[in-house]
């Protein structure tokens, strides 16, 4: 970071007042009138529903367009193990992102202990307050136990943003990368270089899509994940294949798909050079990809790349995913977020970056043709019909799932 950009986002963030969210009255307080309904003795009146039906909650409180992003600061961004309190910019800014995409709110919450068992229960004794909980840049495999085992107590949708949302743009990208290098996700063979939260609900959400378990390769420090290692977590051992193969390198030999989840420069010219025919090459590792765009067009220019950052194209980016995906679930307050709006997500997104481009998004890039293509495979976070597709693509799917407590609007 240089030092212009570290001053000036020391200073966005400081001023005109600390922080980037805020909380708003969201009824008149103009009159003694006014404060009797707001408090007492009108506020009674509710609390009286409340207790009779808890459902009620959603028509006369907040709940029901309120998330709770929470973390304990265990895996922040690329910092690490930073702690609750120094990954409070980071919570504020999901709740930016909510608000500007979705016109969710947020409370973010940061949980000052990093004892799995204190964790849950902190969570599920708040709950009640939300209409949806958030869970943020928690360490795996800690973050798989903690998600499950909250989603099994709580009634709203509890949703780790970096297994899930991730996981969802990546499928989605995938799918039109795919169908432009005419492959199939059933007969593709994908290399994964990460066995961590994002990297195991990637390769979850890629075989509820079709891709099958015997063409996965998922990478962690000591190599290819396969049968022969005992040393596998049982969220790793979930994908160890029966394979001679053992390194990086052997992997991406004849591999059709390469997704880095993990670090800096680790796939090689000659790596990239050993895929398939026209390969697809992921690197996701901000900022500093597994490879530079730069090098890997040179090398192969039947490749078709994606990043996580914004100045090139095709950037993997997870606000394409959890506002809207949020957004349809507290439309028809769902008790949970499960596969198939998952699949929604993903599907949704794969056909509208299929579709002709508005001219609001060109404008916003400043580009004169934005068209599906090896430039071009996923939606822009800018594209105002997300609004108006996602979200009524996970309530649909949270309706036939029977996981909805309303019908759809």
């Amino acid at each position: 970071m240089t030092s212009t950009l570290r001053e000036d986002a020391l200073q966005y963030h400081a001023e005109p007042k600390p922080g980037k969210i805020a909380t708003e009255i969201t009824k008149p307080t103009a009159t003694q009138e006014d404060l009797a309904l707001a408090y007492s003795p009108g506020v009674a009146e509710p609390v009286k529903e409340i207790h009779q039906d808890p459902d009620a909650a959603y028509l006369y409180t907040g709940k029901g367009n309120l998330v709770g992003v929470i973390s304990e600061g265990s895996a922040v961004l690329g910092l690490g193990n930073v702690g609750g309190l120094a990954g409070k910019p980071v919570m504020e800014g999901k709740g930016v992102l909510f608000k500007r995409f979705a016109d969710v709110d947020v409370f973010d919450i940061e949980v000052a202990t990093q004892d799995t068992e204190e964790f849950i229960q902190t969570v599920k004794n708040i709950a009640p307050t939300f209409g949806g909980i958030n869970l943020e840049d928690i360490s795996a495999p800690r973050c798989f136990e903690i998600e499950k085992r909250l989603q099994a107590m709580l009634d709203i949708p509890v949703f780790h943003d970096d297994q899930h949302g991730t996981a969802v743009i990546i499928c989605a990208g995938l799918m039109g990368a795919l169908e432009l290098q005419n492959k199939k996700m059933a007969d593709v063979r994908i290399v994964c270089i990460g066995a961590g939260a994002a990297g195991i609900a990637s390769m979850n959400l890629l075989t509820a899509l079709g891709a099958s378990k015997e063409n996965l390769y998922m990478i962690d420090r000591k190599g290819i994940i396969q049968t022969e290692r005992d040393d596998l977590n049982e969220y790793k051992a979930a994908y160890a294949v029966e394979t001679e193969r053992r390194s990086l390198a052997d992997a991406c030999e004849g591999a059709d798909v390469i997704i880095g989840l993990s670090g800096p420069d680790l796939i090689s010219v000659r790596m990239l050079n050993s895929m398939a025919p026209n390969p697809i090459v992921f690197a996701l590792s901000n900022p500093n990809p597994e490879i530079s765009p730069e090098l890997a067009l040179a090398t192969r220019d039947d490749l078709i790349m994606a990043t996580g950052r914004s100045d090139y194209p095709n950037q993997i980016n997870n606000v394409l995913c959890f506002p809207f995906l949020f957004r349809g679930a507290l439309d028809v307050r769902a008790r949970s977020i499960n596969t198939e709006m998952l699949v929604a997500t993903v599907h949704a997104l794969a056909e509208l970056a299929k579709e002709p481009v508005p001219q609001s998004v060109l404008d916003a890039y400043k580009k004169t043709e934005m068209k599906f293509g090896k430039d071009y495979i996923i939606p822009t976070p800018l594209d105002p019909r997300l609004m108006e597709r996602i979200p009524a693509a996970v309530s649909r799917a949270a309706v036939e799932t029977g996981v909805a407590r309303t019908a759809l609007k």
